[in-house]
């Protein structure tokens, strides 16, 4: 028995691989810190600086608040009103990208394809080019959050509508129910709550990214974020941060809130 025992014990994994994933790991570090011109002893001889202007940034402007509340809300209004557009439209994508829903691949493909290009161009990218068709104010900001939205959101919503419980659905086939049947009654039931989940997910995101829109001149708060910078105006900067970072917590508290409850 003990000759068993002895035998069934599992000898200790090499470490040759551990070891050749870590020396991968360095020789990659290096590699891309030399691409990139970057040094240690540059970030050294910066610091200096960095704390200068952290210095420079405090005590914040307290009384720049009255100014900013307006740019404040039209971030918040096109964050919304992206989130919301790029939500409706997220949902026809997200049930074409479905291959349990729709079986041709020559039809989910290249929506998923469609769908991966959309995700794969930034926001501030997308927020520049709409600036340049349409001019400057919110509007280039509220196109590009919605583009970025429908990316997200029907990225999401299709995952979840490929892992529902097939039982419904194939109950309802049995007794005849069409397709646009199958999905009103044996889908969107099941993918409902991650589906609103998502959307408040999403609407998180586009706070943070809509605060930089103004940036490229799309409007909200990043107007101002331009504008003081530029002027060397740095408690305003710091003012701005504040805000924007209270703004951001308190939409994040909301909507972590509502999707427990959700889910």
């Amino acid at each position: 028995m003990i000759k068993q025992q002895e035998k069934i014990i599992p000898t200790p994994q090499s470490k040759q691989k551990l070891y050749l994933t870590v020396l991968l790991m360095i020789v990659l570090f290096f590699g891309s810190a030399i691409k990139t011109s970057s040094s240690l002893t540059e970030l050294m001889i910066g610091i200096p600086n960095m704390l200068d202007l952290l210095v420079q940034m405090f005590p914040p402007n307290w009384s720049y608040f009255i100014k900013i509340i307006p740019a404040m809300l039209d971030t918040i209004r096109m964050a919304l009103l992206g989130t919301t557009f790029g939500a409706i439209i997220a949902i026809p994508i997200a049930i074409f990208s479905a291959s349990n829903i729709i079986k041709s691949t020559w039809l989910h493909y290249p929506v998923r394809a469609v769908l991966n290009l959309i995700r794969t161009i930034p926001d501030l990218l997308l927020a520049a080019i709409f600036v340049a068709i349409f001019g400057l104010g919110p509007l280039p900001g509220i196109l590009a959050l919605t583009i970025f939205s429908i990316g997200l959101v029907a990225k999401l919503t299709y995952e979840a509508i490929e892992a529902i419980d097939p039982g419904p659905l194939e109950a309802m086939t049995a007794v005849g129910a069409n397709k646009v049947q199958w999905i009103f009654f044996g889908v969107i039931p099941q993918v409902l709550a991650h589906y609103i989940s998502y959307v408040l997910y999403t609407f998180e995101v586009n706070i943070r990214a809509a605060a930089v829109l103004g940036l490229v001149g799309a409007g909200g708060i990043g107007l101002y974020y331009d504008r003081t910078l530029g002027f060397f105006e740095y408690d305003k900067t710091s003012s701005i941060i504040i805000f924007t970072l209270v703004v951001v917590l308190l939409v994040d508290y909301i909507s972590t809130t509502l999707r427990e409850k959700l889910l």
